[in-house]
């Protein structure tokens, strides 16, 4: 698509202001009385020594001749606002959309460049929680975003599968359970026997040693601790593998903690050798007093490695492996210092790629009751939240429309695609308390009102039927038209934005600005029985809304239902 604000910055000409300022201060303006696009002349005062209102009425006047689409060119109280010609407008935006189809606001930017995205990071043999939410469907979102952009994503599954709870687990496991029950049972039996060790242990506290005993046979290789050590994570992996297709979740790689225990030396290594890893009571740390930093601790005093060191050993295996444009973590903002800590360190190690490191912080998820543990078995399984919003959505499709077929998968879609947007239609850094009632909320703006909007749009194409007269523009040229077909040219700056900002929101929110703008457009200007060329002008503008809502929602991981 052409971008408008380019055309406008390359005729303007500014003494002593460059292209890209004045492309980076064109905004659309709100109110089309007052043109569609305007360009704030107050900053250029004090180069020009003018005031803004001189400089918006010289540069109008020197404006002889616009490129099209643009007809008009006006000075109001130092702005310069723009008008573009409505019809000519409609059929670009219009046009291109029903050449494209889904591949409309696809971009070549990212052409040969590839961005890692660690999300979900999920721990083996502990349950797939509401927690897991954010991290899941926001790295899922903007995986699809990069790769609509035109950059080569990586998803990686930064799996928990190493550490003592695979002792403890052992313990439980050899005391209170089998492989049958484990079998029959999966992640609701290892979350009941992770629970009750820790019931048991503050009464009987032996078996943490025996649970230190037993995660140390790992290490060493021992044959049966091995075994029950996979046979957890070929359970956990195949019950979240469940939930993940649900959630329309993919990833290109699934090492975790255990894969860099041969990888960590090396970096170690080469800490001591640039003096940077330095003896603090016994443990090794990394001293960012001059960064305002606590130490980065990667060895304690009884030699044991830290999530740091798994985190250093990973940052350089996915730069070689890789060579990232971008490696994005997507994790709570808990461990900010963290992060800021372990990118401190690869940068004075002096690899300039450090910068490219980025922490994609996000809120919390609690309930309304208070934190989550999975020790004291205070956990909102991420299943049950989705079973139960499949259910509603079931019983409000049976109401709504008692004779609608496929009902169930249909409730499994907006079900689903409810959760998932409510989640992604807020700034990732909010912190969330869990409630059903918001959650389930099907009015306003949510995925089901995204949903419907675009099973409308298919309804009405069904119901007009194919029009193959030559669309009158002229019917599409209104206020209500002009809002929708503006918010269709902004679908590839929302993407663009989500993808610089790694925030999905921007997506989900343009989403529903542009149904918004659909459904006033829909209620005022009737398209069956209407002449041809109207009725042919506004199925294409109904079936461009309907194109970008449905690839809007893939980008979310949601599902667009053809009939609601």
């Amino acid at each position: 698509m052409l971008d408008k604000k380019e055309i406008l910055a390359s005729v303007l000409s500014i003494e002593g202001i460059d292209k890209k300022e004045i492309y980076g201060l064109l905004t659309e303006t709100a109110d089309p009385s007052k043109g569609d696009y305007s360009l704030p002349c107050f900053k250029f005062a004090k180069v020009l020594h003018k005031s803004p209102v001189q400089i918006a009425q010289s540069v109008a006047e020197s404006l002889t001749c616009l490129p099209p689409p643009f007809v008009k060119a006006e000075a109001v109280n130092g702005y310069l606002n723009f008008f573009v010609d409505g019809k000519e407008c409609a059929k670009q935006v219009l046009g291109e959309i029903a050449e494209k189809k889904e591949n409309f606001g696809n971009s070549t930017e990212g052409e040969g460049k590839t961005i890692c995205l660690d999300y979900s990071s999920i721990n083996i043999a502990k349950p797939f929680h509401i927690g897991h939410l954010c991290t899941t469907v926001i790295g899922g979102s903007l995986y699809r975003i990069y790769q609509k952009l035109g950059y080569k994503a990586v998803g990686i599954n930064h799996l928990g599968d190493w550490g003592t709870q695979f002792g403890k687990l052992i313990v439980a496991f050899k005391n209170w359970s089998n492989e049958e029950r484990l079998q029959q049972y999966g992640m609701q039996e290892l979350t009941s026997i992770y629970v009750r060790f820790h019931t048991e242990a503050e009464s009987n506290p032996s078996l943490e040693d025996e649970a230190r005993a037993w995660f140390k046979k790992i290490e060493d290789g021992n044959e049966e601790a091995l075994h029950l050590y996979n046979l957890f994570k070929e359970i956990t992996l195949r019950e979240v593998q469940k939930t993940y297709k649900r959630l329309k979740i993919q990833f290109d790689s699934y090492n975790g903690e255990a894969f860099y225990n041969d990888k960590m030396d090396p970096i170690l290594q080469e800490l001591r050798e640039k003096k940077l890893l330095v003896e603090d009571g016994g443990a090794q740390v990394v001293d960012l007093s001059a960064e305002e930093m606590p130490p980065c601790l990667l060895v304690k005093a009884d030699g044991a490695t830290l999530y740091a060191t798994r985190d250093l050993a990973a940052a350089y295996y996915r730069k070689r492996t890789y060579d990232f444009y971008k490696s994005l973590y997507v994790v709570a903002y808990q461990q900010n210092l963290h992060f800021r800590q372990v990118f401190k360190v690869l940068e004075k190690m002096g690899n300039d790629w450090a910068k490219d490191c980025v922490h994609v912080a996000f809120g919390m998820v609690s309930m309304e009751s208070g934190a989550m543990s999975t020790r004291k078995g205070n956990v909102i399984y991420l299943e049950d939240v989705l079973n139960k919003a499949v259910e509603k959505s079931l019983e409000i499709i049976t109401e709504k429309s008692p004779n609608l077929e496929n009902k169930e998968e249909t409730a499994e879609t907006v079900g689903v695609g409810a959760v998932i947007f409510s989640v992604l239609y807020n700034n990732r850094i909010k912190d969330i308390v869990f409630s059903y009632d918001k959650v389930l909320n099907f009015d306003g703006e949510t995925g089901p009102y995204v949903q419907y909007t675009n099973a409308r749009c298919l309804s009405v194409m069904a119901k007009v039927g194919e029009c193959t007269a030559e669309p009158d523009f002229d019917a599409v040229d209104n206020p209500e038209g002009k809002a929708v077909i503006a918010c269709l040219q902004r679908f590839q700056s929302a993407i663009r934005e989500a993808g610089e900002r790694y925030e999905p929101c921007c997506i989900g929110r343009y989403l529903v600005d542009l149904c918004q703008s659909y459904n006033k457009f829909y209620l005022v200007h009737r398209i069956s029985g209407e002449e041809e060329g109207v009725k042919s002008a506004r199925l294409l503008l109904t079936n461009a809304v309907h194109v970008v809502i449905e690839e809007g929602l893939r980008l979310l991981g949601i599902g667009a239902p053809q009939k609601m």
